[in-house]
């Protein structure tokens, strides 16, 4: 239930983005705002996964493809009680991973061709455990939302932007200076109120991942090595991906590359998330199960 409040809310918050950009750019056809409003919630409740796996290239493996992977995969599923979601690998040299889909159901679990690279199985394994937590959670589909909702905003106030800077329209100076200086307010604020709606969803989501990860695959002592090792190669390992949605992804995929992402970061710091993993393995017996009491590892 919570997180169904959760969606209703983000995807009213977009559509007053929309309407209030709409408003803003042009108030004569608010009503035709309201309709890319209604189709844009539509197109982000259903094909938010599609949208942010198209956008980073990701394709289905199969188990011939990808048979240790999918062996991970399959064994944590049941560990976590969830079917289990289809495995995609993204051709992205960063290394690392999220999660999307509707519900568990249909849960997609998304890997860089970097991460498989870099991971031992041990480390990999705590990785697939994190993700398929966010699925277990049901907050895949919160996620998949702001993300795709969030780069769609950004496209259409960058088209609006720059229609109202250099389109027709009244050639009075006066007109001219309004709309340039509407187009930018549409270029840059909009793009920025959309990533800052996704604020309040991923910071405590990624603690109460690490927490159930670590209780699926019992091994949270290789989830913390591999959160430290994907946060250095942030830090050095380019990345093509937006900012729209770095949320996803289990560490914020620009790192310490740009100060202004930390800033604005989506994640919590991840030496906070590792040094809390850590504490839970030293206080777990090697080769035991992780049993943990709810909120052990929450902010």
């Amino acid at each position: 239930m919570k997180n169904q409040i959760k969606t209703l809310v983000l995807l009213g918050a977009m559509s007053a983005l929309i309407l209030g950009l709409g408003a803003l750019v042009a108030p004569q056809a608010l009503g035709l705002f309201a309709v890319l409003a209604l189709a844009m919630n539509l197109g982000a409740y259903f094909f938010s996964d599609r949208i942010v796996l198209r956008m980073h290239g990701a394709s289905e493996v199969t188990t011939d493809e990808a048979p240790e992977l999918h062996a991970i995969v399959a064994e944590l599923a049941v560990a976590a009680g969830i079917p289990k979601p289809r495995v995609c690998v993204m051709p992205e040299e960063q290394p690392n991973a999220f999660a999307t889909g509707r519900s568990p159901d249909k849960g997609v679990v998304a890997v860089t061709e970097g991460l498989l690279r870099l991971l031992d199985r041990r480390e990999l394994r705590g990785v697939i455990a994190h993700e398929l937590a966010h699925i277990k959670n049901r907050d895949i589909l919160v996620s998949s939302i702001a993300a795709a909702a969030a780069t769609m905003i950004t496209y259409i106030a960058q088209t609006l932007g720059f229609g109202a800077m250099f389109g027709g329209g009244s050639r009075d100076e006066e007109s001219e200076s309004g709309s340039g200086i509407t187009g930018l307010v549409a270029i840059f604020v909009a793009p920025l109120a959309a990533t800052l709606i996704q604020f309040g969803i991923s910071r405590s989501r990624e603690f109460l991942a690490d927490e159930t990860g670590a209780r699926i695959c019992g091994d949270p002592e290789a989830l913390a090595r591999a959160l430290a090792k994907l946060e250095d190669a942030a830090g050095v390992v380019p990345v093509e991906t937006a900012d729209a949605t770095a949320s996803l992804f289990i560490v914020n995929p620009f790192g310490g590359a740009r100060t202004m992402s930390r800033w604005f970061s989506t994640h919590p710091d991840t030496r906070e998330r590792v040094e809390r993993l850590m504490q839970l393995a030293r206080s777990v017996r090697p080769g035991s199960v992780v049993s943990m009491k709810p909120g052990l590892l929450r902010a």
